[in-house]
């Protein structure tokens, strides 16, 4: 077991598909005195799934949804001026609710380039911590903001990671990064795990209408698996680029689905 002063912040990423929540589960019963983050949760890094509201917004959707004031309180947090909401976690049948939070995320265009840089170099900065392992916090939302919705350069993508990183507590920083060359495989078999009660294939739908209403899809049409994993390529080339340029040695590069876990444990645990 380690010592508190020898835990890291882990960081599990890799393309969809390719086992981050497997892992970050495994993790979680293995390695004692981690906290586990995982999408949707209030973490003090990642917002994904969560509304990143001010006060005003936040009074008028409790006037809109006054059946739900009470659990929305329950799922508020709040950070300077602003109520963040994990608005997930509130169970409900009303898909209007859940559209109309949707709205008040902070990725996928909803801010602009150097309102979304803001709130996540802030939030970064103001981390401190060890011993937390977190689900696609530091590469998945924010790339995909920074390629689909912004359409940043490689060059562009590098700066913004290069500053992000340098925010963090970089002795107690480890990612675990998941790669697939199989990626055709991996979007086949998430289409039909990820399927609803009567079989509908509602990741995948998602998957190609999240693509296609982007900025990018706009000139680079998504319409089949082929199409997607082109995508995955892309972004799993320039994460581990970034990877290999600023923090190489902070990362371990795991193929997909095919670790031994206990070995990961204990290399973990000796690092």
């Amino acid at each position: 077991m380690q010592s508190i002063s020898e835990q890291k912040n882990i960081f599990i990423e890799g393309t969809q598909g390719s086992g981050k929540t497997t892992l970050l589960e495994t993790l979680a019963g293995k390695l004692d005195g981690y906290r586990a983050f995982r999408e949707g949760d209030y973490s003090p890094v990642e917002l994904a799934w969560c509304s990143y509201m001010t006060e005003e917004q936040y009074t008028e959707m409790l006037e809109k949804f006054p059946e739900y004031v009470e659990k929305i309180r329950e799922n508020t947090k709040v950070e300077d001026n602003f109520l963040i909401v994990t608005y997930t976690r509130i169970r409900t049948e009303d898909r209007s609710f859940y559209e109309y939070m949707e709205r008040y995320e902070i990725y996928n265009g909803r801010k602009t380039p150097e309102e979304f840089r803001g709130i996540i170099m802030k939030r970064f900065s103001a981390f401190r911590g060890s011993g937390n392992l977190f689900e696609c916090s530091f590469f998945q939302n924010v790339i995909e903001t920074l390629m689909l919705y912004y359409l940043f350069s490689d060059r562009e993508i590098l700066a913004f990671y290069r500053d992000l990183f340098g925010r963090t507590e970089q002795e107690k920083f480890l990612m675990l990064y998941l790669y697939s060359d199989t990626l055709e495989e991996d979007i086949e078999r998430a289409r039909k795990e990820r399927t609803d009660e009567n079989g509908a294939e509602i990741w995948y739908a998602l998957m190609l209408e999240y693509l296609n209403t982007s900025p990018y899809g706009e000139f680079q049409a998504f319409r089949s698996t082929a199409d997607i994993a082109g995508h995955f390529r892309r972004r799993q080339k320039l994460e581990l680029m970034v990877i290999q340029e600023l923090f190489a040695e902070k990362c371990m590069i795991l193929p997909a689905k095919q670790y031994n876990p206990d070995a990961l444990v204990k290399t973990i645990c000796g690092r």
